[in-house]
């Protein structure tokens, strides 16, 4: 069930290497169209912004909005290669995405299924399906490399 999306969280993971060059988490984020077109791809920036709310999916809906002319994306898939935070399920789920898909597990902020499940709570009006674990091993290896080399040696 996984492989279909293989592609799509590996040019995610193409877009969040590129936050390592402004000392951010290397997390991407693409938006791609009912039809499978990419929309639109962003990769964190907080630390390039000084903006708390720039997640790498944050930033992706926006810009997908942007090109689609509306704030529902319906139809879209959203493909992260981190689970994504209570902040940005929140989000996806207000876009009304279809289809959220990620790589790497978040034990201790994950919330499509880890430590909270907001994406399928049953009191929201919208619960997109959640494909999660798609190169779970690549992205967390990107993920641990970076803050391997962020943490005190000891």
């Amino acid at each position: 069930m996984t492989a279909p999306y293989e592609p799509w969280v590996r040019r995610a993971l193409e877009v969040g290497a590129a936050a390592v060059a402004t000392g951010d988490v290397p997390v991407g984020a693409v938006v791609y169209g009912p039809d499978g077109t990419e929309l639109a791809a962003a990769c964190n920036a907080r630390e390039a912004t000084g903006d708390p709310t720039a997640h790498a999916e944050v930033l992706a809906l926006r810009a997908a909005a942007e090109i689609v002319g509306e704030w529902r994306l319906s139809g879209c898939t959203l493909v992260v290669t981190l689970e994504p935070c209570t902040m940005c399920a929140g989000a996806l789920v207000l876009a009304r995405v279809d289809r959220v898909v990620f790589g790497a597990w978040d034990p201790k902020a994950g919330a499509a299924g880890s430590l909270w499940d907001v994406v399928r709570d049953r009191r929201l009006n919208h619960r997109p399906e959640v494909v999660g674990g798609v190169l779970a091993d690549e992205c967390g290896a990107a993920l641990r490399g970076f803050f391997d080399g962020h943490r005190p040696a000891g």
